[in-house]
């Protein structure tokens, strides 16, 4: 079993989620944050109800809305879903944490699309009412609304669970992930500078 060293919390990166964690995280959270660029480089994010499928995060919103225009023109966007937004039904099971996406945001606006993805988000809003997601549905199926898709490039990721077993010492050493770059060199930078021992 790993035991945890001295300031192995401040080395995060070191607990990922496995591929079927970050499955079950994105199907069964309730909403994201969507973040994006606006002209002036101010960074902002809104709270979306969104649907995972083929990998991708697809959400929705009227394109006249200033992130509209500011992801046309820097599609770069990320996007966070945290397990605080589990439905609270059958969650005990799931993972525990967070997920911030890095990805790039295509838009779709072909009826195929908005047909399965209206109804698939309707469904995850409101799972427990067939009028109430039949109403929801309708609501969405607005002539201004636009599909945004995100693709990811990179996840950011904390395994809460895989941390508090690390830290009550019942993980193997092959679940730990490889410390990435902000935990490898530049927290080793910041402790140089405070005067502390590398890591």
């Amino acid at each position: 079993m790993a035991k945890l060293k001295t300031n192995d919390h401040e080395m995060v990166s070191i607990y990922p989620f496995t591929d079927e964690e970050v499955d079950q995280m994105m199907t069964h959270s309730g909403e994201c944050v969507l973040m994006w660029a606006t002209k002036d480089g101010w960074p902002v994010g809104v709270t979306h109800a969104y649907v995972w499928r083929d990998g991708k995060v697809w959400l929705t919103f009227a394109s006249h809305r200033h992130r509209a225009a500011a992801i046309r023109r820097d599609p770069r966007v990320s996007v966070n879903v945290s397990s605080a937004a589990y439905r609270p039904d059958g969650s005990e099971d799931l993972p525990r944490g967070a997920i911030t996406i890095k990805g790039t945001g295509e838009f779709f606006d072909d009826d195929d699309t908005k047909a399965w993805f209206y109804r698939a988000l309707a469904k995850k809003v409101r799972p427990d009412n067939k009028d109430e997601e039949e109403a929801f549905f309708n609501l969405l199926d607005s002539p201004l609304r636009t599909i945004l898709a995100i693709t990811p490039v990179k996840k950011i990721m904390y395994n809460a669970g895989l941390a508090g077993r690390h830290m009550a010492g019942t993980v193997d050493e092959s679940e730990l992930g490889q410390p990435l770059a902000g935990d490898r060199e530049r927290m080793n930078a910041e402790r140089a500078k405070r005067g502390l021992p590398p890591r």
